[in-house]
């Protein structure tokens, strides 16, 4: 885990973010159902800070995650990118910031061109932002194979050439070729076997201190999820459960679906029961009625997060 900054030193500020999808037409055409994919969730991500974000398929994670990229339009709310709103800006005065802000895909294969070799397919985005060109573009893309864990032999080749985790090696080397100060690393190893799991992790934290990025982790892993975060905010239903430091979360889960998220993690030792927690589907369930929902945590600068 980085060593955090400043408290005051804030990257990324989500305030009341919302993506309803409308699904579901009547005989005239008009929308008769909205999915509230993300539904006011509210957080801050520090400067060289890494913010967890777990929950179960469907909770949302992955929404935020593109909407904080702008992949995806807000339905409501604001995302503040070192102080300036990216929910108000155009296509065009977004492109300064595309280069501050990059992601890295969950399936390697289907976010690489099949049709294009290593060197284009990390070079594709120096050529859009103009970052490298000429000679200098080859030495840079070679230079980042090697801080990636491959070798300058590769530049030639194709996607299908390489292992799954040698895919998403490249992918978090053209992720990083544009200098970018946050990456959204959208459950970048589920996809992988778990041998490769823990080098890639391992790997993205030595990138981190060493090009000073902040990383925005999003995955269904926990145990993986609490080795590389700082701080951990829970989803359920697209909303924001809660959000603690990393080990305070995992040793004093305050909100009754996150108890129940981690009692789902596996316990390696054959000789201890595990005690399962059975996790209603109904989020109003998980209401602000319990003792434990009720307990505010503090998460960031002016922010606190109970149980809805």
């Amino acid at each position: 885990m980085s060593e955090l900054k400043s408290k005051s030193d804030v990257l990324v500020d989500v305030r009341n973010l919302k993506k309803h999808f409308s699904k579901g037409k009547d005989i005239w055409g008009r929308h008769t159902q909205v999915l509230k994919a993300v539904d006011g969730v509210s957080f801050q991500i520090r400067q060289g800070e890494t913010f967890g974000l777990v929950g179960e398929s469907g909770s949302g994670k992955s929404t935020v995650g593109r909407c904080l990229i702008r992949l995806y339009d807000y339905t409501d709310g604001e995302v503040y990118f070192d102080g300036h709103n990216l929910s108000k800006l155009g296509e065009k005065q977004l492109k300064p910031f595309r280069s501050r802000i990059q992601t890295i895909f969950q399936d390697p294969y289907s976010s690489l061109n099949p049709g294009m070799n290593v060197l284009e397919l990390i070079g594709e985005p120096m050529d859009i932002h103009g970052v490298f060109k000429g000679d200098e573009r080859k030495d840079a893309v070679a230079e980042l194979l090697k801080k990636v864990g491959l070798k300058s032999e590769h530049l030639y080749r194709y996607p299908h050439e390489f292992s799954g985790g040698q895919r998403q090696r490249i992918s978090i080397a053209r992720a990083l070729s544009v200098r970018p100060e946050f990456v959204v690393c959208d459950e970048p190893i589920s996809a992988l076997d778990v041998s490769v799991q823990a080098q890639v992790v391992n790997m993205l934290e030595d990138l981190q201190k060493e090009f000073g990025l902040t990383y925005l982790f999003i995955a269904h892993d926990l145990s993986m999820v609490r080795h590389i975060s700082d701080r951990i905010g829970v989803m359920y239903g697209g909303r924001l459960v809660e959000v603690a430091p990393s080990d305070e979360l995992y040793e004093n889960p305050l909100h009754p679906y996150t108890q129940a998220l981690l009692s789902a993690i596996p316990v390696p030792d054959p000789r201890v029961a595990s005690q399962r927690i059975l996790v209603n589907n109904k989020i109003e369930d998980y209401g602000s009625g319990s003792d434990e929902a009720a307990q505010l945590r503090e998460v960031s600068p002016g922010h606190f997060v109970a149980g809805h």
